[in-house]
C-alpha cells in the first residue's frame, strides 16, 4: 500500500466469541479523498468504524494514519493524531447555544479545559476560531440559538463543526443524514461537499442514502456479512453485479 495514504487498514478483523463481525477487510484512503462505506444492515460497517476510531480493539490487523501505526492507540490519542468522528446519534449539548458548544470544543482542542483561567489573547483566539467554524459550517445565523431548538440538519452541522474544532486530518462521519427529510439531507450533504472540495478534508463516511453516496464519494467500499464485497469508483460500484444483487437491487 502507498505510503502517501491518509488511512490504511490492513486485514482488519473483529470477532465477538464465535461471531465474526468483520473479517479480513483492507482499505486505503488517499489524502483529500471522500470514501463512502456502504452495505446492508449487519454488514459490519459500525464495527469497522469503531475499530478505526479506537472504540473497539481489532482481533487482528493493522491501522495506520498518515503512515503511523495507530492500532493500539486510544481514542484520545487518535484525536491528538488528527482523527475526529461524529456518531449516528448526534452528540452535542442541546441546552447550550451553538456558539457555546463550539467554544467548548475549541477550548478542549487548545488544552484549556484543564485550566481555570485564560489570558485575554487566548480568549480572543478562541472567539475568532469559534466564529470561523460557525461561518465554515453555515451556522452563523443560528450561533446564539440553543442547539436543542435547531432542526435535525442544523444539529448535525453543529456536531460536524465541533469535530472540525479538533483540527482533524481525517474526519469520520457515521450516517450523517440518518433520520433526515429531503431538505435536511440536501443541507448536510452540501456541507460535506463543501468541506471536501473547498477545504480538502479527507473524509470517510458510513451512509445509507445512496443518492448522497453516489453524489459525494470519490470511491465506495461495500461490506457484506463483515467482509469486503467490492471497492471502486461510484461508476464501478453501480455496475458491479454482486453489489446490485446484495445491496442496490438487481435491474432484473
Amino acid at each position: 500500500m502507498s505510503g502517501s495514504a491518509m488511512l490504511e487498514v490492513r486485514d482488519l478483523s473483529k470477532h465477538f466469541g464465535n461471531l465474526r463481525a468483520v473479517q479480513g477487510v483492507s482499505m486505503t484512503v488517499a489524502h483529500g479523498e471522500l470514501r463512502a462505506i456502504i452495505g446492508p444492515n449487519g454488514a459490519g460497517k459500525t464495527t469497522f468504524f469503531n475499530m478505526i476510531s479506537g472504540f473497539f480493539p481489532p482481533t487482528q490487523g493493522e491501522i495506520l494514519l498518515d503512515g503511523q501505526a495507530i492500532t493500539r492507540a486510544s481514542v484520545t490519542e487518535r484525536v491528538g493524531m488528527g482523527m475526529a468522528r461524529t456518531f449516528q446519534i448526534t452528540e452535542i449539548f442541546p441546552e447550550l447555544s451553538v456558539r457555546e458548544n463550539l467554544r467548548i470544543a475549541v477550548e478542549a482542542q487548545a488544552g484549556m479545559m484543564r485550566r481555570f483561567w485564560a489570558s485575554r489573547s487566548e480568549a480572543a483566539a478562541v472567539a475568532a476560531e469559534t466564529d470561523r467554524l460557525l461561518a465554515q459550517t453555515g451556522l452563523t445565523p443560528s450561533a446564539d440559538r440553543l442547539v436543542g431548538e435547531l432542526s435535525h440538519g442544523d444539529q448535525r452541522a453543529a456536531e460536524i463543526a465541533m469535530a472540525l474544532a479538533l483540527k482533524p486530518r481525517l474526519l469520520l462521519l457515521d450516517e450523517p443524514t440518518a433520520g433526515m427529510g429531503e431538505h435536511e439531507t440536501y443541507q448536510v450533504a452540501s456541507l460535506i461537499r463543501r468541506l471536501h472540495k473547498q477545504s480538502n478534508y479527507t473524509i470517510v463516511l458510513i451512509e445509507h442514502d445512496m443518492r448522497v453516496v453516489f453524489n459525494l464519494a470519490d470511491r465506495i467500499t461495500v461490506l457484506e456479512q463483515g467482509a469486503m464485497l467490492a471497492d471502486g469508483t461510484p461508476g464501478e460500484i453501480a455496475a458491479n453485479p454482486a453489489v446490485q444483487a446484495a445491496y442496490l437491487g438487481s435491474a432484473e
